[in-house]
């Protein structure tokens, strides 16, 4: 028998370098001269904090959640020491409390000297103007991301059903939707180029746009739910994509100077350079004051998000001392949902969830029943090699139908899916599990679990620069100005 896991160390190095950093980036905010955002610099001094407090908060309350009872096997090793589940509750924790702790600091500029034009005449009296529009926006989006959490964890201790699950996140997204329907939000899309002679510039959703923004919070949470297993694979896709949406901001902040950034735009016909900045020299935002906010407020949520998955995923790498559970899928997706519905940039969220867009769409035969779906869709460990294998589904109880059929010999004509037939009857008996992870080991043949995990970041990198291409490079064939 393996001898039990411990948890890795943490170098008090870490600790005394990183302390005092994050608490000058807290305090410079308050010193002459204010930098020009000052709180970015509280959020990256908390992101600091977030990450330390997950560092050293995981391994310290494992045992205890295994006191509890919220521990499993880790079904692709040898060995049986329980590994403490749900700590995506403790990650989760770090992560409202010090975006609870930054409210302060996100309306400083109120709380600073204000000139008299900034001021309100109201009955005689002198009436400051506190933005209660950016308050609510901020109050709903941490109270959707308090009720995601709420509903993870009894998703962990209750084990939900799938069917049970979807509308999970519909329930947590009803803040947001509400503070974007009080303040008049929008309901139109912009129509791509080729369609306007039929549909016109702009389409009016209505009550559609709302049902479209609902069920962006449920993609973003099961969809990175469903693609995980191994170790590391949860909080790695939400760090990957978690550090795309900070880049995109990025590109809307003022900038000193312009840049541009060269794309190989110039077999299409355009430009073979994309210009940020311009005569305001305030990145893509073109001097625009309210993209610039939108913005922020992600990073605002972003930062913080990439802290607590960083310390994690020191824990949950292979070999895993700690697993996340349901609640840590929540929140992240939740987090997601948040940035995209408030800050105006869903389409392009969307872009960095191409592998788990794949892995729907090639999942959806399990999902709905088409197809046998186990419990687990894990690939298959063999003990002997310490290799993993594509796992399998049977049709043990009933025959595939046609639609089944169909679905499936297209998937294996696109070598998606490795299929068993009987050779008497040619009907399909068995088929490997409808997981990008079976995928990459069909076509990439058996590997290690850490190997695995590597494949699934370099595909989330990957899709995050076709995402970038397609946003700033590609969309310009279909969109006219700057479309969101």
């Amino acid at each position: 028998m393996a001898p039990p896991l411990r948890p890795r160390p943490l170098s008090s190095v870490l600790t005394v370098s990183l302390v005092p950093v994050a608490a000058w980036l807290l305090i410079r905010p308050l010193l002459d001269p204010v930098p020009p955002v000052p709180a970015l610099h509280a959020s990256l001094g908390l992101s600091i904090f977030a990450l330390l407090g997950t560092l050293y908060l995981v391994p310290a309350l494992g045992p205890t959640f295994v006191q509890a009872n919220l521990s499993g096997r880790d079904l692709l090793k040898t060995y049986d020491t329980p590994i403490p589940e749900s700590m995506g509750l403790v990650c989760a924790s770090i992560y409202i409390l010090l975006l609870i702790l930054f409210i302060p600091f996100a309306f400083s500029d109120f709380f600073g000297k204000q000139p008299p034009s900034h001021r309100k005449p109201r009955e005689g009296l002198t009436v400051d103007e506190f933005p209660h529009h950016e308050l609510a926006v901020y109050l709903s989006s941490l109270l959707s991301l308090l009720m995601a959490t709420m509903l993870g964890f009894l998703d962990d201790v209750f084990d939900i059903r799938w069917r049970h699950k979807l509308p999970i996140p519909i329930i947590a997204s009803i803040p947001v939707l509400m503070v974007y329907y009080s303040e008049q939000g929008k309901t139109d899309v912009v129509v791509p180029i080729p369609l306007r002679w039929l549909l016109g510039s702009l389409l009016n959703l209505g009550p559609l746009y709302y049902v479209y923004m609902s069920l962006l919070s449920t993609f973003c949470t099961n969809s990175i739910n469903i693609l995980a297993g191994i170790n590391g694979s949860e909080v790695s896709q939400a760090l990957v994509i978690a550090v795309s949406v900070i880049l995109n901001d990025l590109l809307y902040l003022p900038w000193p100077v312009g840049f541009r950034i060269a794309l190989p735009l110039h077999l299409l016909g355009r430009p073979a350079e994309v210009e940020v900045g311009g005569i305001w020299s305030a990145g893509m935002a073109y001097g625009s004051r309210v993209l610039v906010e939108r913005h922020l407020f992600s990073l605002y949520f972003m930062l913080p998000l990439v802290a607590v998955c960083t310390g994690f995923l020191y824990h949950n790498w292979y070999p895993a001392r700690a697993f996340p559970g349901d609640t840590l899928c929540y929140v992240t997706g939740m987090a997601f949902a948040v940035v995209g519905i408030q800050a105006h940039f869903s389409k392009t969220l969307l872009l960095f969830f191409l592998p788990q867009i794949f892995n729907f769409v090639l999942s959806c035969p399990q999902l709905f029943g088409l197809v046998p779906c186990p419990r687990h869709r894990v690939p298959r460990f063999d003990a002997d090699t310490a290799l993993l294998h594509p796992s399998r589904a049977a049709f043990t109880e009933r025959a595939p139908s046609r639609l089944a059929t169909l679905a499936l010999r297209l998937l294996a004509a696109l070598r998606l899916v490795e299929l068993t037939e009987d050779g008497r009857t040619g009907s399909i008996t068995e088929t490997t599990n409808l997981t990008i992870l079976n995928v990459f080991l069909l076509r990439l043949g058996p590997m290690k679990e850490d190997s695995l995990v590597k494949v699934l970041i370099a595909s989330q990198v990957t899709g995050s620069i076709a995402a970038f291409v397609v946003r700033y490079g590609l969309a310009g064939l279909v969109y006219d100005g700057n479309r969101r």
